[in-house]
């Protein structure tokens, strides 16, 4: 109870801050960073270094009430084939526009719902970005999957394309929460699902969960939990629930009275924590657990985690291509997010050019600092002696936040000549650590909470 009293007291729970997916985060992002930039970016990538891309699909069957991601409800798949028509001319001026030769390390489908596409247009699509991205031979192909909009033969056509990772959406298995959040998923349906993409030949298995929904109690959690580790994934991610009902407005079909309370949400992680470890998995970063042998444990430990658009990652490719609305590139000199509502987004394809619509060009400090916040997210720790390597005196800018840091946390970090670190006890601060070194917070960004 001491340990929650400190950390309440140092803003645990009142303390809104970004996940730091991106550094600077796409509030700063600005409309005067576009197409040009975006043009300019891509031409100049180096073709020998394999890129990552990433295709969003922002539709969805049914829109759950919890989620706070670009999306779109559709009963028809009409808007689906247009979409994936704009895509493949997405994907025409792409090729107009990069170097000859450009290669792809890895792949990942995201949403909305991809599996909502059925196997022509999972073909159509693939076949569409392989015409512009050759793979690498050992690239990645991975789809975030919902086991209630899925069947074997989608299975099947992701498998004959190379899917090799699946991240199945599951957040919690309690039939009431699932009906507090608008997300009906039997705990049968995904296990018919993991069933058959193990009898396809995916061995990968991802699978997402959320603490803090409504009416969860460590009861319900033990049983899903229970449920979930009996599915054998491999990697878990454990979000906290952002309650966003002024960027989300879905979430206010969501009872905030039910909603577990500070503490009860900070138990419900812990509990989680504790479950995954008993059962073998190495926790990754602040909201990732792997096996041990999973890559993504092998890059933690051997200090190659990095943090993307898709949370943490082992991708070393210095570049990521987003694809599709909203859909944020990560290229040399910053980045760049196509426009954001799927209208927009066509409107931009059918004029004839790409979609960039807001970004932020990057300056030496921006990268700096880039890299500071990615070694707090990854590493609990700030290697200043490598910092400096990189980016000689530019580091000293960094002085006066290491400072604030050590004066606001005490003894829940450390700090030395070589590097600053995150204690155990000091976890949960991370995300509010990583901030003091965000030298373009916005003020008014409405941000999720940091427990």
């Amino acid at each position: 109870m001491k340990q929650i009293d400190r950390l309440a007291a140092l803003g645990l729970f009142d303390s809104r801050v970004p996940r730091y997916t991106s550094y600077p985060t796409a509030p700063v992002f600005s409309p005067n960073i576009g197409l040009m930039s975006q043009q300019r970016q891509l031409a100049a990538l180096d073709p020998k270094v394999p890129v990552s891309v990433y295709i969003h699909i922002p539709f969805c069957e049914r829109l759950c009430w919890f989620c706070a991601c670009r999306t779109q409800g559709t009963q028809s798949l009409s808007p689906v084939e247009s979409y994936i028509g704009t895509l493949e001319a997405e994907l025409a001026l792409l090729a107009d526009t990069l170097p000859k030769g450009l290669r792809m390390g890895r792949l990942h489908w995201g949403g909305g719902t991809p599996t909502i596409l059925p196997p022509a247009l999972i073909h159509r699509l693939a076949r569409a970005v392989k015409d512009v991205f050759p793979q690498t031979p050992d690239w990645e192909f991975s789809v975030e999957i919902d086991p209630t909009l899925v069947d074997r033969d989608k299975i099947a056509a992701l498998a004959a394309e190379g899917m090799n990772r699946a991240s199945i959406g599951i957040q919690d298995f309690d039939p009431l929460v699932q009906e507090a959040i608008g997300r009906q998923q039997p705990f049968e349906a995904t296990l018919a699902c993991v069933e058959d993409l193990r009898a396809a030949g995916i061995t990968s298995l991802n699978a997402d969960l959320v603490y803090g929904l409504p009416h969860q109690t460590p009861a319900r959690m033990a049983d899903t939990l229970d449920k979930v580790l009996s599915l054998k994934p491999d990697r878990l991610a454990l979000f906290g629930y952002a309650h966003v009902p002024w960027v989300a407005k879905r979430q206010k079909l969501i009872d905030e009275t039910v909603l577990p309370d500070d503490q009860a949400r900070f138990a419900l992680a812990g509990q989680s924590a504790t479950a995954f470890a008993e059962a073998g998995f190495q926790a990754i970063g602040i909201d990732h657990f792997a096996l041990p042998d999973d890559g993504l444990a092998k890059a933690a430990r051997s200090g190659h985690l990095r943090r993307n658009f898709q949370g943490y990652t082992e991708d070393i490719c210095p570049a990521l291509i987003g694809i599709g609305a909203s859909s944020i590139s990560r290229l040399p000199g910053g980045y760049v997010q196509n426009a954001a509502a799927t209208p927009a987004y066509i409107k931009h394809i059918e004029a004839g050019h790409l979609a960039g619509a807001r970004g932020h060009e990057m300056t030496q400090e921006d990268l700096m600092r880039a890299r500071a916040i990615e070694m707090i997210m990854c590493d609990f720790a700030l290697d200043r002696e490598s910092l400096t390597q990189q980016f000689g005196a530019l580091t000293a800018g960094l002085d006066a936040d290491l400072d604030q840091v050590v004066g606001r946390f005490g003894d829940l970090v450390s700090l030395t000549d070589a590097k600053l670190e995150i204690t155990e006890e000091g976890r949960p601060m991370t995300r509010i650590i990583a901030s003091l070194f965000d030298a373009h917070m916005p003020a008014d960004a409405k941000f999720s909470r940091a427990s």
